[in-house]
């Protein structure tokens, strides 16, 4: 009995190298994740956007985010940012976020997800957001796959906050460094309230032609 009892008390009892142990996980999520952005995601030749432009390499980072490893990685990482901001609900707009919430979740995001809808249903319940009850002033993430411009984010996180709820901050896979860091930054305008970049064009095409 008192074997047991000491056996119990050690597994409830967390290593003293845990934060260490933690801190590693997470760079090496975020080494994974790098890796497959750059082994799958990144595409070079010349390509339309959809503003128009041309360009000469495009970051299809679902080709990424929906393969097993990067999953699991990028759920680790935004839920490592959830409990951080202290969330219990993260989401986004269709179709990119919906894998990136849905990875969150599956690596033990506190909460739950839910999905912002770019247009309100004119049927059924005619919610502005899809997925579990959300309370009014309950702290959430917006998560996005790609941020450019930072447009469809912030849309998002108005949507949210005229829903009641709180943005506790955002989280995207990849910033392309091109403005929407700072557009997101400033429709935050909460200095509680971050936005993070889990990797950055930078890091998975160093050589691009545009830098």
């Amino acid at each position: 009995m008192g074997c047991r009892t000491m056996d119990h008390q050690a597994r409830l009892d967390p290593p003293v190298d845990t934060v260490a142990e933690s801190t590693s996980s997470l760079a090496a999520a975020r080494a994974r994740l790098l890796a497959d952005l750059r082994e799958h995601a990144l595409v070079i030749g010349e390509v339309t956007l959809t503003s128009g432009r041309k360009a000469q390499y495009y970051v299809d980072a679902k080709r990424t985010i929906l393969l097993p490893d990067a999953f699991a990685a990028i759920g680790m990482l935004i839920a490592d940012r959830a409990r951080a901001w202290r969330a219990s609900a993260v989401g986004g707009v269709p179709v990119s976020a919906i894998p990136v919430a849905c990875a969150a979740l599956a690596a033990g995001a506190p909460g739950k997800a839910f999905i912002v809808r770019k247009e309100r249903k004119a049927h059924g319940l005619q919610r502005w957001i899809e997925g579990p009850e959300l309370t009014v002033g309950e702290r959430c993430v917006i998560v996005e796959d790609v941020v450019t411009t930072g447009g469809s984010t912030i849309e998002a996180l108005e949507r949210v906050r005229s829903e009641g709820l709180v943005v506790a901050g955002v989280v995207s896979v990849l910033d392309r460094l091109a403005g929407g860091a700072q557009a997101i930054r400033a429709a935050l305008g909460d200095a509680q309230a971050q936005y993070v970049a889990l990797t950055t064009i930078d890091e998975v095409y160093p050589e691009r032609p545009d830098r």
